[in-house]
C-alpha cells in the first residue's frame, strides 16, 4: 500500500460538482493499493499517517502529529501510485490492484479510519472508489511525503 501524505490548510474532494469530502488544517493522502495489501498493510499506514511529526510546534520544529492538532484526515483513493513509467511513454499499472480488490482494501481502509478516527477525535473525510474526483487542495509548507507499507513489512 502507498500513501502520499500532503500536510494541508484546506482540502476537498468534489464529485459531479458536490463536495463530498473537506478538511480543513490537516492532511490529505492519496492511497493506492496492490494485491498483497492485507489488514497489516492497512494499520501500518493508517498508525503511520496519524501519529507523522509534521506539524510545527511552538518553536517551529516539525514535532506535533495529526492526532495532537486535531486535525483532519481526507482520503482519496488513486491507483495511479503504482503506475510504473521505466519503459515506454505510457504508465504501466499492473502492479496495482485489480478494481474489485482495490475496492475492498479501500473500504477495509476507510472503516479502519474512521474507527481510528472515533478513538483519537479525529475528523475522517473521504474520495470516492472510481469516481472522477476533482481535488482541491491548499498545500502548506509545502510538506509531502511518501509512506510505503512494502518499505517495513
Amino acid at each position: 500500500m502507498r500513501a502520499v501524505v500532503q500536510r494541508v490548510l484546506k482540502g476537498q474532494v468534489f464529485v459531479e460538482g458536490q463536495v463530498i469530502g473537506a478538511v480543513h488544517q490537516g492532511l490529505a493522502i492519496f492511497v493506492g493499493f496492490q494485491p498483497s495489501d492485507d489488514e497489516k498493510a492497512i494499520q501500518y499506514i493508517i498508525d503511520k499517517v496519524l501519529h507523522l511529526r509534521i506539524f510545527e510546534d511552538e518553536d517551529g520544529k516539525m514535532n506535533r502529529s495529526l492526532v495532537d492538532i486535531q486535525g483532519g484526515l481526507l482520503i482519496i483513493p488513486n491507483f495511479t501510485l503504482y503506475g510504473d513509467c521505466r519503459k515506454g511513454r505510457r504508465p504501466s499499472f499492473s502492479s496495482a490492484a485489480s478494481p474489485k480488490e482495490a475496492e475492498e482494501q479501500f473500504e477495509q481502509l476507510m472503516e479502519k479510519a474512521y474507527e481510528t478516527g472515533e478513538k483519537t477525535g479525529i475528523l475522517i473525510q473521504q474520495g470516492q472508489f472510481q469516481a472522477d474526483m476533482k481535488v482541491e487542495l491548499m498545500n502548506d509548507g509545502p510538506v509531502t511525503l511518501i509512506v510505503d507499507s512494502d518499505k517495513i513489512l
